[in-house]
């Protein structure tokens, strides 16, 4: 007779969670904030062939981080549905990552941002989404990938909706900066 084996289910969570972190820590971070005329994403990527930001649509954006071939299947998706908010699109994008997290043996190693511009800065909206399917509403700024949480550090101390995009610029590109250097240390 076979011996079957048993492997609990909250390991087989954890084991999968560990391994999308792990996948998305590795690569380059990401940001994105609103400023006085939208909301700017900025991304390194040492690749000129693979697009980390994209528009969706008129006012929607999308940026991620983790495995391209992976993000791209998602972004691709997203273009084909129509007529659709930023809420909207990522509750369908929240949905298909909640479902590869719990159906698939390997997990999306992605972490997604999708925003939409509002009338006016407040009105923008800012939605992060997971490799297991959470979203959270990001109000203002939000950083994604490598060393983020440090990252979303700097932004949120300096932010402000009604920067211009120069000084939004200069401030997601201090605070891409301000991590990865030696000993993690600041880098140019």
């Amino acid at each position: 007779m076979a011996m079957q084996f048993y492997t609990n289910i909250d390991q087989i969570m954890r084991d999968r969670s560990e391994l999308a972190r792990k996948g998305i820590a590795r690569g380059r971070s990401a940001v994105a904030l609103s400023y006085a005329g939208g909301v700017l994403f900025v991304a390194e990527n040492l690749s000129s062939a693979l697009h980390k930001v994209s528009e969706i649509y008129d006012r929607i954006g999308f940026a991620a981080v983790g495995r391209y071939n992976e993000f791209e299947n998602l972004r691709r998706a997203g273009v084909r549905i129509r007529d659709v908010t930023g809420l909207a699109l990522a509750n369908a994008y929240a949905q298909t990552l909640g479902a590869i997290f719990s159906d698939q043996q390997k997990p999306f190693e992605v972490e997604i941002c999708v925003a939409e511009v509002g009338r006016t800065p407040d009105d923008d909206e800012i939605y992060r989404l997971t490799y297991d399917g959470s979203v959270n509403d990001e109000p203002g700024c939000m950083a994604m990938g490598g060393q983020a949480e440090a990252i979303a550090t700097v932004l949120k101390s300096s932010h402000a909706a009604d920067m211009s995009l120069g000084d939004a610029v200069k401030l997601a590109v201090k605070a891409l900066g301000s991590v990865g250097g030696d000993g993690g240390a600041a880098r140019t």
